[in-house]
């Protein structure tokens, strides 16, 4: 098998509460090889969005390594890691997070911007994206002009716009309804299929959970792997709250 394009290897968050710290990763193992569409289970503070913030260089574990394709993520500089975040990481979250006054086109083209490319090979290149995911007819309409699962679209195309390494998407359908859920997980199977894109997906929803290659749950800080076609596996027996 090859070397898995993302590893997390006994990582470790606390975070000071009221009660003392608050022991959210303790050792939390995780490997995601090339083309996996791998779920992470779990109730609401079992630590899945601290987990994903962690491997993405988003915020820095007490202990253990991160590695993206080889690379030592929390031993980089500042600098270094920025453009790793641009270029190898992708991100989609429950909340779209697309800039108001900008346009779907703009949206999608701006972190091939600050990798440095033109402006018009980013646009060329987010316009190709966004007729990909079935949105050609509505890349100059803003955020505020789409619908829900249009805006998720969008956003989804902005994560995958670089080409990543991999894919990072905490609670991705959690704020669409049933039907924009279901064309949203057909979407990220048809791009994993169609353009070897690679995902580890932190999800409340089953059936997101259901169409991964592989279930881990979040229990008492760790991963532990779960049968895909039992959910009643997926429940930890465990859980931390705040």
């Amino acid at each position: 098998m090859s070397s898995p394009v993302l590893t997390g290897s006994g990582l470790e968050r606390r975070f000071a509460s009221g009660r003392g710290m608050l022991e959210v990763l303790t050792g939390a193992d995780v490997e995601v090889q090339a083309g996996e569409i791998v779920a992470v289970v779990g109730p609401s503070g079992s630590g899945k969005s601290t987990l994903l913030h962690c491997l993405g260089g988003l915020d820095r574990p007490d202990a253990g390594t991160v590695r993206v394709e080889g690379d030592d993520v929390w031993q980089m500089s500042e600098r270094d890691l920025a453009r790793l975040r641009n270029r190898k990481i992708g991100f989609v979250y429950q909340f779209h997070h697309l800039l108001p006054d900008f346009t779907a086109l703009e949206n999608v083209l701006l972190p091939r911007l600050m990798s440095g490319e033109s402006h018009e090979a980013a646009a060329d290149a987010a316009r190709r994206l966004l007729e990909w995911v079935g949105l050609g007819d509505r890349m100059t309409h803003s955020p505020g002009e789409l619908s829900g699962g249009e805006q998720q679209r969008v956003a989804v195309a902005r994560a995958l716009v670089n080409q990543p390494s991999v894919v990072l998407a905490d609670e991705p359908s959690g704020n669409l309804d049933l039907v924009s859920s279901r064309s949203l997980h057909e979407l990220l199977h048809r791009m994993r299929d169609e353009q070897g894109a690679t995902f580890l997906i932190a999800t409340h929803d089953p059936g997101l959970a259901a169409t991964a290659d592989r279930v881990l749950r979040m229990e008492a800080g760790r991963l532990m792997e779960a049968d895909r076609d039992d959910p009643k596996t997926w429940i930890p027996s465990v859980a931390v709250t705040p």
